[in-house]
């Protein structure tokens, strides 16, 4: 009965004790809003700022994993480098022991004691509270209080216990065993799926006198490896450097842990907090201990491979190396030295919207070829391409933003405007290939057929629209004028394909050949590809102007 009891206090403690983190960082995310992801995008280059940022964010928002979550996210939509990501991510590891101080509070200040008032002062600021800050305000405090009554139950838990020596000789041999310890950990945190509920649990042994301090140690140290896997459940189906910083997070603890089990063997990490904190260790202030051991941990490690970011980088691109068919996310040709020079600039500029044009017609070669096959297979590619556009178009356009802040020749001043245009058209494509995507997922789902007839009108419009791809990035590439007109002559069999598919499927529709969702989808089909050759004209119209302010600078030059 008394195993039972603890087994029924312990689920319900971390239940209370998960409930209460969730809602108190729901609370916290909402207060800050967006600024959380403004302050992680515009994080400088600097990586002593990229740690602080990290450890601010996450103390904030109470999750290192939600912030390693939101940092590979930001990886994959290439917002951040990859470099960037790992200090981010190693200040994060610094800001999730803001919990374990949180936890260590219970113990001197009875903060379970004002636990059950803290739910209802909260519950009513959420429910009454006139302002949206008010009400999430209400929310923290409440989840602050649900916490702590989910501690205080964990606490209990433990009780019957405190007299037990065989409990006590069972965590007794984590101190002789620390490699055993460190297990507990990684095992414990990957099971709850998170590092602060460890730690809290490994405080409440420890404050119940079942665990030592010295038996404390390597279950925290494996709580730091155990937390990664998150990062690893998050990287899944993400593009190469997403995964590979989620590769960084686990390197960086896993290469921690080992050598601090050096001075744990040594007993100079004891010794490390003893001097820190100096006095005798006591049932009442070793929670404290804990924390600061969990903080210690985390600095250290943060302050040991910070001047080795670039080769932790360099290990995660050999463990994960990019593949033949990979594509990368950021820039290859936006060279910052060349803004003082802006025609060679404006040239570079050119080169990544030729190769963003390629992506963008990859992503719509492939969202078709889903469509026709009916084979929802490589959806994800079309979707890591569609980034990889939305991408280029944004770093396109402020390197474009900055060249036009230089000193321009007339002729420089009209081509910035035109290309912008052109990288928008590039980016719209490839939204169009997201459109095509979700018709195949419509198609599929509601099992729609198409008559043969259909198919074959479709077939032929889409071989215009991929020749008629295939030129405009050409005549973007060389600048071919002659290529570019005929990319009008396409567009114009284009529009004609998409009025006689309509009066055809009209005709389908009347004969009781197809069915109408169908036919719903087929129009659908046909207007995204039309819109697609309308995008093609307008870069192949870019082009033509292109070639004018050529024949121009060619004609000064004569005259010169």
């Amino acid at each position: 009965m008394v195993v039972q009891n603890v087994i029924f206090l312990l689920i319900g403690g971390l239940g209370f004790f998960f409930f209460g983190m969730q809602i108190m960082s729901e609370g916290l995310k909402k207060i800050a809003g967006e600024r959380l992801k403004s302050i992680l995008k515009v994080v400088t280059k600097l990586p002593i700022i990229a740690v602080l940022t990290g450890a601010v964010v996450t103390c904030l928002i109470q999750s290192s994993s939600a912030t390693s979550v939101m940092v590979i996210g930001f990886v994959n939509a290439g917002l951040l480098s990859l470099r960037q990501a790992i200090t981010v991510i190693m200040g994060a590891n610094i800001g999730t022991t803001f919990t374990a101080w949180l936890v260590s509070s219970m113990s001197v200040f009875k903060i379970t004691h004002y636990a059950l008032p803290l739910v209802g002062i909260g519950f009513a600021i959420s429910t009454f509270g006139k302002t949206k800050n008010a009400k999430f305000w209400g929310q923290v405090i409440m989840g602050f209080g649900i916490l702590f009554i989910g501690l205080s139950f964990m606490k209990d838990a433990f009780q019957p216990f405190k007299e037990s020596q065989r409990m006590k000789d069972i965590f007794v041999t984590f101190s002789n065993n620390p490699l055993l310890g460190i297990l507990v950990g990684i095992i414990f945190t990957v099971l709850l799926q998170s590092s602060s509920a460890t730690i809290a649990i490994v405080q409440v042994l420890a404050f119940n006198g079942l665990i030592s301090f010295s038996a404390a140690i390597p279950i925290i140290l494996g709580d730091n490896i155990g937390t990664t896997i998150t990062a690893q459940l998050a990287a899944v189906g993400t593009n190469i450097n997403a995964r590979r910083t989620a590769m960084s997070h686990t390197l960086f603890n896993i290469i921690g842990v080992c050598y601090m089990l050096v001075f744990i063997y040594n007993g100079w990490f004891i010794r490390l907090i003893n001097f820190i904190i100096p006095g005798d260790i006591t049932l009442k202030n070793v929670m404290f201990y804990i924390a600061v051991s969990h903080s210690f941990f985390n600095i250290v490690n943060a302050l040991v491979f910070l001047p080795f970011v670039n080769k932790l980088e360099k290990v995660c691109i050999w463990i994960i190396p990019k593949k033949k068919d990979t594509i990368e996310i950021g820039p290859q040709y936006l060279e910052k030295h060349l803004l003082a020079t802006p025609s060679i600039a404006i040239d570079q500029a050119r080169k990544e919207t030729v190769r963003m044009l390629a992506v963008a017609a990859k992503s719509v070669s492939t969202a078709v070829k889903i469509f026709m096959e009916k084979n929802l297979s490589d959806v994800k590619s079309v979707c890591e391409m569609e980034q990889t556009v939305d991408s280029l178009q944004s770093e396109i356009t402020q390197y474009l933003i900055e060249i036009s802040q230089r000193n321009l020749s007339h002729i420089e001043s009209e081509e910035l405007p035109v290309l912008i245009h052109s990288v928008n058209d590039v980016e719209r494509i490839g939204d169009h290939a997201e459109n095509i995507i979700e018709l195949a997922e419509r198609s599929i789902d509601n099992k729609l057929s198409f008559t043969e007839e259909a198919i074959k009108e479709l077939v032929l419009m889409w071989n215009e629209i991929s020749s008629m791809m295939i030129e405009s990035e050409s005549a973007l590439k060389n600048n071919d004028f002659e290529v570019a007109k005929n990319v009008l002559i396409r567009e114009e069999r284009i529009n004609k394909f998409q009025t006689e598919l309509k009066r055809f499927h009209v005709d389908r529709l009347s004969e009781g050949k197809c069915n109408l969702k169908s036919g719903i989808v087929f129009l659908d089909f046909v207007d995204n590809l039309e819109k697609i050759g309308d995008h093609l004209t307008n870069i192949a119209q870019g082009v033509l102007e292109g070639m004018r302010w050529k024949l121009e600078k060619e004609h000064l030059g004569l005259k010169k």
